[in-house]
């Protein structure tokens, strides 16, 4: 049911040319993420209610950065200990011991790097980093996860960051600040960033409206399917018309949504509930899911709709990347051609073992956990991986 595998071969020779990544990712601005875990009192601090995604400027951002600091450096046990009456049953892994966590992020990002790292497929990203410590970083991350970075540009100007704070019972506020960053541009694409590859992934944003129009008009002559991550219910609220336009153009061939995603894209209907919200998603996309957190997803391809539960035994440290990971998962599945339930089953997998931990990057022990609950479910763990 879905594109033909084309799984990383890192054996290849190396006298011939490289093969286009199968999956693309397009994140027009490469972005840091700082991830620390902080009690409620330093949330009180930080402009803006808790939980969600609110843009800062970069003094803004700064200021958060400088706040977290000092936080965790005044109260080192209670930063670097999971709270025993919430987690007491989970070990924290060592680096979940660092005071604050640098790495590449981005929705985008995040998936392409665990289809790479995870899942060895052959993945490239589209966008732009600045010639900085953090657009280097994000080119050192990504590069040493496998994902091609040819079509990756670097401009001058700063590169996007942003501050993830993860309360005690894994909730993300997140601050990011975008507004200066480089990035890519719609007339920067062209067909050859997009020649050879099956798929192209992207996410709903309305500052990137122009780019993502292109991109997907672009793949679309080449011959690409597209997914789309809907971003966040604030987003749809406030610019649902664009996003319907994108939709029922008929170019989305695969669209994610989260279950206040689902609800938002439907509100003021009789029915706003995640069940009406896929049959809306599915009557304009061949797959539609919507991910429904501690209760699994439901998901519907032709005439086939089925639910999957959450994996049980994943305990929740951090959020981060949660839905991003369920999509590296289920599109793995796609490119292996399994069924509408198991492409769902990997992606709960995926998503289950990303949130062990901080970030939005998996760690080596919890990819072990991920292919031994893919064992367990009768589900194909990568060939590199075996």
């Amino acid at each position: 049911m879905g594109a033909e595998p084309f799984l990383n071969n890192r054996n290849h020779n190396e006298a011939t040319a490289p093969a286009p990544p199968l999956i693309l990712g397009l994140q027009p601005a490469a972005l840091i993420d700082h991830v620390a875990r902080v009690d409620w009192s330093l949330l009180d601090q930080v402009p803006g209610d808790r939980g969600g995604s609110i843009p800062v400027a970069i003094d803004e951002l700064e200021l958060i950065l400088g706040k977290v600091k000092t936080h965790i450096n005044g109260s080192p046990n209670e930063q670097l200990a999971i709270k025993s009456d919430v987690n007491s049953h989970f070990q924290m892994s060592p680096d979940d011991q660092l005071v604050m966590k640098m790495l590449a992020g981005g929705s985008i990002a995040n998936t392409v790097r665990g289809l790479s790292a995870g899942f060895g497929v052959s993945c490239g990203i589209i966008g732009a980093y600045g010639d900085n410590e953090q657009g280097h970083l994000f080119v050192s991350n990504m590069s040493s996860n496998g994902v091609n970075l040819s079509r990756l540009r670097m401009k001058n100007g700063p590169t996007g960051q942003c501050v993830c704070l993860v309360d005690e019972l894994g909730n993300r506020t997140m601050r990011p600040c975008l507004s200066n960053a480089v990035k890519v541009q719609a007339d920067d694409l062209t067909r050859d960033d997009f020649k050879g590859s099956k798929w192209l992934l992207l996410r709903f944003g309305i500052f990137n409206l122009e780019v993502i129009q292109a991109a997907i008009k672009i793949a679309k002559q080449e011959g690409l399917l597209v997914s789309m991550d809907l971003a966040s219910f604030e987003m749809i609220r406030k610019f649902k018309k664009p996003l319907l336009e994108l939709l029922e153009s008929g170019d989305i061939d695969l669209c994610f949504a989260n279950e206040d995603e689902a609800t938002e894209l439907l509100r003021g209907e009789q029915n706003a509930n995640p069940e009406d919200a896929l049959e809306f998603l599915a009557k304009h996309c061949q797959w539609a899911v919507v991910t429904l957190g501690p209760n699994g997803c439901i998901a519907k391809h032709g005439k086939e709709i089925v639910q999957v539960p959450a994996i049980g035994e994943s305990k929740a440290i951090d959020a981060t990347g949660a839905g991003d990971l369920f999509a590296s998962g289920f599109i793995y599945g796609l490119v292996k051609g399994l069924s509408l339930e198991e492409c769902c089953k990997v992606g709960s997998c995926s998503g289950g073992s990303v949130i062990r931990s901080l970030g939005g990057e998996v760690t080596p022990e919890n990819l072990q956990w991920m292919y031994k609950q893919m064992q367990i479910k009768g589900l194909p763990v990568p060939d590199i991986h075996k």
